[in-house]
């Protein structure tokens, strides 16, 4: 407990400054977690993260964390996602001159993990760095997140009986994920009232109703990118995605849920 209680600390004392600060702060730090996540995947399947093909999927990782300014440089029809599959193309291609020691299903995983880690990653600068309100969006979605969390543990814990997935996350319960959107939903009428009067706060200019409904949205895919991380590390026997944050285990660890919540907050038209 007391190494969990002093890496929450040191990270939290390296984190919030980046937050508050944003702009290319908050985009270099995006990019750097983004690498740190493909290698902790590269970890997790017992591959050398000193080969040509965590380069090549490192630099893919890299461009789709990037922030769409970044790459002005290029043709107006080019986006980051046609930069990135230049270097899909070329894991593609190692397989040829591989002959197949890396194979299809290893370029599979290096391009699901580019784009599952990389666009979220994305969207932590992206909606930071949001025009108007990008800092209190980005916290609105990061505490919904942790209110669930937290919630679910907390009424899982207390009331849980009926298992979520056992096969997946045998900890989990229904009760818990339920009881995880209720403590969201009541924290956001709560976060709602007390800021009323600051409309500039995202995401606020909703009514109420929708205001609900998109915490629900959040709350569950919140979940759903928890319990994604659970099933590859389950998958792959591991208990932690990696071990940079002692106590905590891996940046994937510490964002499996916002890599879910993050795109969808841009789906939903907040960005």
């Amino acid at each position: 407990m007391k190494k969990r209680v002093i890496t929450a600390v040191i990270a939290l004392a390296i984190f919030i400054p980046i937050i508050i600060a944003g702009g290319i702060w908050i985009d270099i730090t995006a990019s750097v977690l983004a690498i740190i996540g493909l290698s902790e995947v590269y970890i997790m399947r017992k591959r050398i993260i000193v080969s040509l093909d965590f380069v090549i999927g490192a630099i893919g990782v890299f461009l789709l964390s990037l922030p769409e300014n970044a790459l002005r440089w290029l043709p107006n029809d080019f986006s980051r996602f046609d930069l990135a599959y230049v270097f899909v193309a070329l894991l593609l291609i190692l397989m040829v001159f591989t002959k197949n020691s890396y194979n299809f299903e290893d370029a599979g995983t290096t391009i699901l993990s580019m784009f599952y880690i990389g666009n979220g990653f994305h969207y932590l600068a992206a909606i930071r760095n949001a025009d108007s309100g990008g800092l209190s969006l980005l916290l609105f979605g990061m505490i919904i997140v942790w209110v669930t969390d937290s919630g679910a543990y907390l009424i899982g814990r207390q009331w849980g009986k009926h298992k979520l997935y056992p096969a997946i996350s045998p900890n989990k319960t229904w009760e818990g994920s339920i009881g995880g959107v209720i403590a969201a939903v009541i924290f956001a009428l709560i976060y709602m009232i007390s800021f009323k009067q600051f409309q500039y706060i995202a995401p606020l200019h909703q009514s109420v109703p929708l205001l609900i409904i998109t915490v629900i949205i959040l709350s569950i895919a919140g979940q759903i990118g928890d319990l994604v991380e659970s099933a590859y590390k389950r998958f792959y026997g591991v208990k932690d995605s990696g071990k940079i944050l002692p106590g905590h285990g891996g940046i994937l660890d510490r964002f499996d849920s916002m890599l879910f919540v993050l795109p969808l907050i841009h789906a939903l038209g907040f960005i």
